[in-house]
């Protein structure tokens, strides 16, 4: 009688890690099929961290969209600014993104050396920490980039995010905090 018992709970064991492990995939199922695009535009107010900046500022001298995609569609995203000095500000930030925008249109085309990531939401659960994993592998590919720095909210959801994910606090600032993810 034992022997039966213990052979019905190994075998209500394994169908419930059965259960368990298609539920994860399930959920975090969609991370291996998707991929890091260029985005024209988004929708400013899904993005709970700057909800104020509209498309012609995410897209202007220096800045661009990034998403992650997945069948057709949009499950992260994370918009950034080139620019060759850390912003302390939104304000300081457009400035010195059309700054380094506007030398580099005299020398090279290719932007500041330093992306500065000032917001990023998800949509679905892993799609944040998703898209700073190909971001970041992207800014590694690049061959004027060095730096990954964040514009980050003063909150502490915004700290334990890019803690969480391997950045180092470099700066604190009036409203913001820069947060630094190493490339090299």
């Amino acid at each position: 009688m034992i022997k039966t018992f213990n052979s019905r709970i190994k075998a209500r064991i394994r169908k419930n890690r059965q259960i368990l492990n298609k539920n994860i995939d399930s959920i975090f199922g969609w991370i291996k099929g998707a991929k890091l695009v260029e985005l024209k535009k988004c929708n400013p107010s899904e993005d709970p961290v700057r909800p104020e900046l509209d498309n012609n500022f995410r897209t202007g001298y220096g800045r661009k969209i990034y998403g992650v995609e997945y069948q057709g569609e949009i499950h992260a995203v994370m918009c950034f600014a080139y620019t060759n000095e850390i912003p302390k500000s939104v304000e300081e930030l457009e400035k010195l993104s059309t700054d380094a925008f506007l030398q580099s249109a005299m020398r090279d085309q290719k932007g500041g050396r330093i992306a500065i990531a000032y917001t990023v939401w998800s949509k679905k659960k892993g799609g944040g920490k998703l898209i700073v994993k190909e971001v970041f592998k992207k800014i590694k590919k690049s061959n004027h980039l060095n730096r990954l720095v964040t514009l980050s909210p003063l909150t502490e959801m915004a700290k334990n995010f890019h803690e969480r994910n391997g950045a180092n606090l470099i700066q604190v600032n009036e409203e913001t905090q820069n947060f630094e993810y190493k490339v090299m």
